[in-house]
């Protein structure tokens, strides 16, 4: 039976590797936007925050219509908006007398697509009968960061050697990925995540429970400790290091990325031998010191060699947060995946949120904003050593 479902894990891996192009292919663009739509930059940046919000809609809306409609049906709809969305791309902005209306609705068709890939890859995970559930989905998550690594490293050496003006074929090759995933889907096997004869928590219920709002906050503070460092990382290699752009996504969000890969990979290699609560307490002081280094040691190295840090130590944090709530509520169901996808979210959108809006107070001192959300990790922390007390993650 497990090898009759290896299919439906690599369809998983690919998943994630849809949601990391999806989310970080279009940002690569944004100067090439600018000339050749003359779109102002202030509006181009815009289909971010877009793209981010339509995807915490579909994490509140799915937890209703999900279960109803079926997760084949839903993994489907969701690969089949990437690809439109990704298509969409190269065709829109010329069919409106405002291109940049044409960007916006590319942009909205495919975050439904990454939405609902977030809300749906990590439970049909989750179902499959794998020897080790932790493991499995830290190995599952390892794979939006080599999709990330991928998207930029790809990207850089196209444009290098076809000149960006060839952006349209890019796409179009990208949508590729999920067009060929959507069709594994459809015919790989999908465990159901609550056993025949039981029904999983309503929202109510949910709600009702100490342990659930642990997790949430868990979660928002898994998202915000990753990306207060993650969305500043360009930035503070080209402001301290005074390197190009280039140089600098290679040595911010890159090495942040890979790191993150190489934490997730290795607790999907050997998470049988270690406790998930200890690694998680582990990764979540060496976030702190790597908050630390970053905001506090004056030397612009130091500072890039701490960005790289933490990408290594926050790499455990949202799939280990996963992983104690299929274990803690086991009939948590499709809202328990979507409510904490949804607070992820929130943390990815707040903490770099928090970060520039207390730099910008500083006269745009980045390390100042960095070391102002410490509290994020800080409070993961004290979350899991609450968990631990309730009994959040035991088998």
């Amino acid at each position: 039976m497990k090898k009759s479902y290896q299919t439906t894990i690599y369809a998983c891996f690919i998943g994630y590797v849809v949601q990391a192009i999806v989310n970080n292919f279009v940002p690569l663009l944004f100067l090439t936007f600018q000339k050749s739509y003359g779109i102002p930059l202030s509006s181009i940046t815009m289909l971010v925050t877009i793209n981010f919000g339509i995807q915490l809609i579909v994490d509140l809306l799915s937890a209703g219509f999900v279960d109803k409609i079926g997760y084949r049906t839903a993994v489907v709809i969701a690969h089949v908006c990437a690809v439109c969305g990704l298509v969409s791309l190269t065709v829109m902005p010329d069919l409106f007398s405002n291109p940049f209306t044409g960007l916006l609705v590319a942009v909205i068709i495919y975050a439904i697509g990454g939405g609902l890939i977030e809300v749906l890859i990590s439970p049909i995970m989750e179902a499959c009968p794998t020897d080790n559930k932790e493991q499995a989905m830290s190995l599952l998550h390892s794979f939006y960061c080599w999709g990330h690594v991928g998207v930029v490293l790809i990207s850089t050496i196209f444009f290098g050697l076809f000149g960006i003006s060839n952006w349209k074929i890019l796409a179009l090759i990208w949508a590729v990925i999920p067009f060929i995933n959507g069709i594994i889907f459809t015919k790989a096997p999908i465990a159901p995540l609550i056993e025949e004869g039981e029904t999983g928590f309503s929202i109510k219920e949910l709600f009702g429970k100490k342990v659930f709002w642990i997790l949430m906050l868990m979660m928002t503070c898994a998202g915000a400790s990753e990306q207060a460092v993650s969305q500043w990382a360009s930035a503070f290699a080209e402001k301290g290091l005074g390197v190009s752009k280039t140089i600098g996504d290679l040595a911010g969000p890159m090495a942040f990325a890979v790191l993150m890969g190489i934490s997730r990979a290795y607790y999907g290699k050997y998470g049988n031998k270690i406790d998930l609560d200890r690694f998680m307490a582990g990764s979540g002081i060496l976030c702190v010191a790597s908050y630390l280094c970053i905001s506090l040691i004056p030397i612009p190295v130091i500072g890039l060699l701490g960005c790289a840090v933490c990408g290594l130590s926050v790499g455990i944090m949202w799939p280990g947060t996963f992983s104690k709530a299929a274990a803690s509520l086991k009939s948590g169901g499709t809202a328990m995946f979507a409510l904490l996808a949804l607070a992820g979210d929130l943390g990815c959108s707040g903490g770099p949120t928090l970060a520039g809006m207390v730099s910008g107070q500083f006269g745009d001192n980045l390390r100042i904003g960095i070391l102002s959300a410490i509290i994020f990790p800080v409070l993961l922390l004290v979350s899991l050593a609450v968990s631990r007390k309730t009994g959040a993650g035991e088998k």
